[in-house]
């Protein structure tokens, strides 16, 4: 019985100090290397810039009040691919409109159609059966933590 006790003492201590070292092995690797984990490759990008690098701008609304010509132009003016993923456009009078994955390049523009057709990198449709913006309206454009990123009045 005695030998069975001090058995179990072992194995115990023994899990207790593995886990101990373990710990102590992950604490510090993670602390010298962190850095060398999220570093990408010389020249490239990780496609998602600082809040500080994000300059976007809506550039105009076509066609406003006529729905086969609307059409809203976003451009990226920033040094940095901007992923629209998850973005929405809004209006005053609550219609939204949800970005699907889309990344657009420096000084790359897309427009957004408000009546129907199929995406391409460059044209995305809302698919809505009446035009959205009016003179005198608000676009604004937020981003996916819901931060609003540029602005543009319908003259």
């Amino acid at each position: 019985m005695n030998s069975r006790r001090r058995l179990v003492f072992y194995i115990l201590l023994n899990i207790f100090i593995s886990a101990l070292v373990t710990g102590t092995i992950l604490f510090f690797y993670s602390r010298l290397f962190q850095k060398d984990c999220s570093t990408t490759l010389p020249g490239a990008t990780s496609g998602i810039p600082s809040s500080d690098e994000i300059k976007v701008t809506i550039v105009g609304i076509n066609g406003a009040g006529v729905l086969a010509s609307e059409a809203v132009i976003i451009q990226n003016n920033g040094n940095s691919p901007l992923m629209l993923t998850g973005w929405t456009l809004k209006n005053n009078l609550g219609s939204i409109y949800t970005f699907p994955q889309l990344m657009i390049f420096p000084g790359g523009m897309v427009q957004l159609h408000t009546g129907s057709g199929s995406d391409t990198a460059a044209d995305l449709y809302w698919g809505r059966s009446a035009s959205v913006w009016d003179s005198g309206e608000l676009a604004a454009l937020y981003d996916n933590q819901n931060i609003a990123r540029a602005f543009y009045r319908v003259p």
